[in-house]
């Protein structure tokens, strides 16, 4: 039903775009104030294009008018298209773009608006594991695998269960797994403060001290270890395409290889030599492209692991120089296998995959016959070929991106460093200049997994733009970003549920979508491709129709259908790259927002309702719709033990009572919105129904908020549900308006001073503040967000904040605790 919901919404929206002869495309997700800030605008006429203005959400008022407007041609049934830049304009809000015949979606500019992103793709890793499966609650492939292609094990059984699925089927490579691990182990060491603690190692909703990319990247090494299990001896693929039988979940997947029913699957040993595909063979040459990934995961790998599995980082750190070693003694690339279709990965380049194992190596151990190697190894190839290129084969030159070239730009020696500089630039340049001609400044060949490329060079960008300084493709850079989250021709992110208040892919190609009520959250898919790539597929029939079909470039195709598996499909490499550029505008955010901390709030569907649980703070907050007989009271007790609280008043109530919400406000506590009219936004009985359309929940923030601005209040960036109850579509609706959710801790019971005693849940007061104490004495209150209503109905004679809000709050003082307003408890 929900799914339901948001489609007829989105298509509604359609029909209601298709009459207004202009779409205006944007970063769904937001911008940040200092960054490059580009929309495009698409007309299906001829007419004049004028009137372009930024207006503020909350007031209607135009607050900003376009005059950097650069007209960029037609494309597909767009007889014009333009680009419009308000990079200049850098106030922090929730705006929308208003042009003669068209309004973009709201969108948020501040500083977080990449806040929990990378996390995000997270969810997708754990959706994808193999071995236990914390999304099925189940264990999968539990019998991997027996031995083929080696000289003298064929038909042994090798350990190899763990690691994750390629996409959504549940083949295994080093290849892509390997990527996947590195990309990780590079976000985290750059950007260790924009990765949480929610999750186990087991992937279950349950914090371990560890951070959830830690968690995933060991998850991902302990495959890689099995898959190398004696030095010289690696493995690079379990099972192949005779698994694409039919879609299941990962713990139903019943095919026989020859060894049973569901009983295990081949293992493919990197014999050097080809392998079949078929009536094919692969072109395999050598194992370096292989033994360069094992080589640079294990050496990145020991150190990263260290503070955490000091033993297994000990344990892969010595894999890490045999690994490399078989890639020097077998030169070449290693190619996967398959025996019924034509579709591998058909790496043919390697020597980028022993310059990282080999620099990597260098920085674990200082010899400098690794950095003379990765020197000549880079050297060999000065830029990835694909960038600049109209094609290329499916995953012809891979990794996309070459991490080795980053680490000898960073050489202390100039020489060096200046040459390796030169060669990302290079790459960049030749996608610059094919990107000329593109409205949305877009210069990636539209081959399988196009957006893999495209996080690719958005990587190569942002890393080459902090080494060298050198703005001149700050504004592509911008653009790459931007169409991963709906400012391309479709107006859909990339990311599953990312934002979850905008459009994205409701029906990627995966199992997940049939047999469960999951989507892919946070994975990335696979992205638009050439259509003639697209009408050469085999096994293709749309199945969920074309709701892009206007908005098709022609010669490029998107669709959100199950049955692209060549547009839609989530990959597991391609999401977890994204990792670095995610963490790195998280981080860019913090570092403007002036703190430096991992974000240690608490939260529960996107609403914070614990601060940082290290720090003995407590907030108290309070919320009203109508009742005041609490007003004295309160603020006698909070002016008695100088405490600075948040209120947050519906607008029925800052209406019949204006005086007091200012009175409050001099006093110099914090003032937000409860919502205007109390409304339900979502089911008692059904938490993740909705109740009500984004249009109507915004009207309803936005009217409250102009309410207090109407008494000269600023309102909080923070708001409090009415009936302080929400799931994660309102926070995420929320987010949009640029504000975020907060709300009483789980357990504390203090919200239960409402009850009256004829509800089935009345606890007198004495019964709530035992609670809380108890749950000091289990717990602590470190960091709790303890609600108490502002007033209660007149049936409830036994009022909390009379009889115990003052002995609570003396209670906590003799306990040390700091009782700070939320707003500042969470920065």
């Amino acid at each position: 039903m929900k799914k339901l919901i948001l489609i007829q919404v989105f298509l509604l929206s359609l029909c209601i775009q298709v009459y207004s002869k202009e779409w205006i495309r944007i970063n769904q997700l937001g911008y940040m104030p200092h960054l490059k800030k580009i929309a495009v605008v698409l007309k299906d006429d001829s007419d004049t294009f004028q009137d372009c203005y930024l207006v503020d959400a909350f007031t209607n008022k135009k607050v900003y008018s376009f005059n950097k407007i650069q007209a960029t041609g037609p494309m597909g049934n767009m007889k014009q298209t333009f680009r419009i830049d308000f990079s200049e304009f850098n106030k922090e809000g929730s705006f929308y773009i208003q042009t003669e015949k068209g309004t973009s979606p709201i969108f948020p500019i501040n500083n977080e608006v990449y806040k929990g992103t990378a996390d995000q793709l997270l969810i997708y890793m754990r959706q994808q594991r193999c071995g236990y499966n914390p999304l099925v609650q189940d264990s999968c492939h539990t019998h991997d695998g027996y031995i083929i292609y080696h000289p003298t094990k064929n038909g042994q059984y090798i350990n190899v269960k763990g690691g994750w699925h390629d996409a959504g089927d549940y083949l295994q490579y080093t290849t892509t797994s390997a990527n996947a691990i590195y990309q990780m182990m590079f976000a985290y060491s750059a950007n260790p403060t924009a990765f949480k603690d929610n999750y186990g190692d087991n992937g279950v909703q349950e914090p371990n001290g560890i951070p959830d990319i830690i968690d995933e990247i060991k998850w991902g090494l302990d495959w890689l270890n099995k898959m190398n299990p004696n030095p010289g001896e690696l493995y690079n693929q379990i099972a192949d395409d005779r698994d694409h039988i039919a879609m299941s979940l990962p713990n139903n997947d019943t095919i026989n290889y020859g060894y049973g029913k569901g009983l295990g699957r081949p293992v493919y040993f990197c014999s050097g030599e080809k392998q079949i595909r078929g009536q094919f063979e692969n072109a395999t040459q050598g194992v370096a492209s292989t033994a360069g990934k094992f080589a640079s995961c294990f050496a990145l790998g020991s150190q990263i692991l260290a503070p955490f599995y000091p033993d297994f980082a000990t344990e892969i750190g010595r894999k890490a120089e045999a690994a490399y070693q078989e890639g020097i003694n077998k030169p070449g690339v290693c190619q996967t296998a398959s025996v019924r279709s034509p579709y591998i990965y058909e790496e043919i380049n390697w020597v980028d995959d022993m310059e990282l194992g080999a620099i990597e190596l260098y920085k674990r151990t200082n010899n400098t016959k690794f950095l003379n190697q990765a020197i000549e190894f880079g050297r060999q190839e000065p830029i990835t070929p694909w960038m600049g290129a109209d094609s290329a084969k499916h995953y012809q030159w891979y990794p996309f991106m070459n991490m080795g070239h980053y680490w000898l730009a960073k050489h202390k020696d100039n020489k060096v460093s200046n040459e390796f500089i030169r060669n990302m630039k290079s790459g960049i340049q030749r996608t610059y200049e094919k990107a000329q001609t593109n409205p949305f400044l877009n210069g990636i060949p539209h081959i399988w997994c196009s957006n893999n490329l495209t996080v690719a060079m958005l990587t190569q960008c942002h890393l080459y733009r902090e080494l060298s300084g050198d703005t001149t493709y700050e504004e592509m850079e911008a653009s790459l970003r931007d169409w991963l989250f709906g400012c391309n021709p479709w107006g859909s992110s990339m990311l599953v549920e990312v934002p979850l208040y905008g459009i994205y892919p409701q029906h990627p190609h995966s199992p997940f979508i049939i047999y469960t009520s999951q989507n892919t959250t946070g994975g990335l898919v696979d992205g638009p491709v050439y259509t003639n790539i697209f009408n050469n597929l085999r096994g293709v029939h749309l199945k969920d129709g074309e709701d892009y079909k206007y908005f098709q470039p022609k010669d490029i195709v998107f669709h959100d259908d199950f049955q692209d598996y060549s547009t839609n499909e989530p990959t597991m490499d391609g999401t977890a790259s994204f990792a670095y550029y995610l963490s790195a505008m998280e981080r860019e955010g913090q570092e403007k927002n002036k703190y430096v901390n991992s974000d240690k709030n608490q939260y529960i569907d996107g609403g914070i309702v614990r601060t940082d649980p290290s720090k003995k703070n407590i907030a108290l907050v309070f919320t009203s719709d109508q009742y005041i007989d609490g007003y004295k009271q309160i603020i006698q007790t909070l002016k008695k033990h100088n405490i600075k609280s948040s209120f947050f008043f519906t607008g029925n109530f800052v209406e019949k009572y204006p005086q007091i919400v200012k009175d409050i406000s001099s006093e110099g506590h914090y003032i937000g919105t409860h919502g205007d009219k109390h409304l339900l936004y979502c089911s008692w009985e059904n938490r993740d129904s909705l109740l009500l359309k984004k249009e109507e929940f915004h009207q309803d923030i936005i009217n409250g908020c102009k309410k207090l601005i109407e008494i000269n209040i600023k309102p909080s960036p923070l708001f409090i549900p009415s009936y302080e109850y929400y799931n994660k579509h309102i926070s995420s609706w929320t987010k949009q308006l640029g504000m975020q959710i907060v709300n009483f801790t789980p357990h504390s019971f203090s919200n239960a001073d409402y009850t009256t005693p004829d509800m089935n849940n009345y606890k007198n007061s004495k019964k709530i503040y035992e609670s809380i104490i108890q749950l000091e004495k289990r717990d602590n209150l470190n960091g709790a967000i303890l609600l108490v209503h502002f007033g209660t109905h007149p049936d409830r004679i036994d009022k909390f904040y009379s009889q115990y809000l003052n002995k609570l709050i003396e209670y906590l003082h003799r306990n040390n605790y700091n009782i700070t307003p939320v707003e500042e408890s969470i920065l």
